[in-house]
């Protein structure tokens, strides 16, 4: 390829790039432009991407409306307990799958796998029925629990480890560490950026659920912050602004935390496909 044809088409992948990038940025610039506008502004007949009278009212009425903070406060809570202790448990998975020999492995990896196959929906039910059985309906434990199983982080470190070198766990054992030791000091610092991509996506997933929390939660109290926000937006009707205003607060916080581990994130993607960054 000759110098000329590199350049065009480093060109063509930036305009490309360029091109991706504003039809993804552009509903979300809309949203903030609705949002910042008065509501009368938002229903008129005559299109404007900026707002003629910039008004932060909605925000101010979205925040101001029901328990906003005790949402934030649940969803961030329990974002964070199913971040760890999904990771906790997954990591734990993948390596006694990858590196532990015990009577029947394959076959608790294999109905481990087949929760692929298992849409959450079709769980609805028995574990609302398991839940409740529980005493767990409206409860932290009742949203967080039935949230743990990631077959997908399984997967992904049992076949991550599975490629690390033997040597390096038979040098731990030989040095006297148990598997638990071997998992925290050996394979973790390995697998470091595999975990914050899990855990991010994991995090994001547990923030934006709302299905599970609208079937266990009873109480306002223990609304999470999707689910709070549905309740305002029904309480405002039809009113745009309000309406994108709430969207907006519920999608910063799992923004901000991709924002800022992005490069951990992308690392984890490169190194669970093999691929170097």
């Amino acid at each position: 390829m000759t110098r000329r044809a590199g350049a065009a088409w480093t060109a063509t992948g930036a305009l490309a790039a360029l091109l991706l990038a504003a039809l993804w940025v552009a509903p979300l610039l809309w949203a903030l432009g609705t949002a910042l506008r008065p509501e009368h502004e938002t229903v008129s007949a005559v299109f404007h991407w900026l707002p003629r009278d910039w008004t932060v009212d909605a925000f101010v009425q979205v925040l101001g409306a029901g328990s906003v903070g005790r949402w934030l406060f649940n969803s961030a809570l329990v974002a964070l307990l199913v971040t760890v202790l999904t990771m906790a448990l997954s990591l734990m998975a993948g390596y006694a799958f990858s590196q532990l020999r015990f009577r029947g492995r394959r076959l608790a990896f294999g109905l481990a796998m087949l929760a692929f196959l298992l849409p959450f929906e079709a769980l609805l039910v028995p574990l609302f029925r398991m839940m409740n059985g529980l005493g767990l309906v409206d409860s932290y434990a009742g949203i967080v629990l039935p949230q743990l199983v990631a077959p997908v982080a399984i997967y992904v470190f049992k076949r991550f480890f599975d490629a690390v070198p033997a040597e390096f766990r038979e040098a731990a054992v030989m040095d006297g560490a148990g598997p638990l030791r071997i998992l925290w000091s050996v394979y973790l610092p390995l697998s470091s950026n595999i975990a914050w991509a899990m855990a991010i996506v994991s995090f994001i997933g547990a923030w934006n659920n709302f299905l599970w929390p609208y079937i266990i939660v009873t109480s306002t109290d223990m609304m999470t912050i999707p689910l709070g926000l549905a309740q305002v937006q029904d309480a405002f009707g039809v009113r745009y602004a309000r309406m994108m205003a709430a969207a907006l607060v519920g999608a910063l916080p799992v923004a901000l935390a991709y924002v800022l581990f992005q490069r951990r994130v992308t690392r984890g993607f490169l190194a669970a496909t093999g691929l170097k960054g």
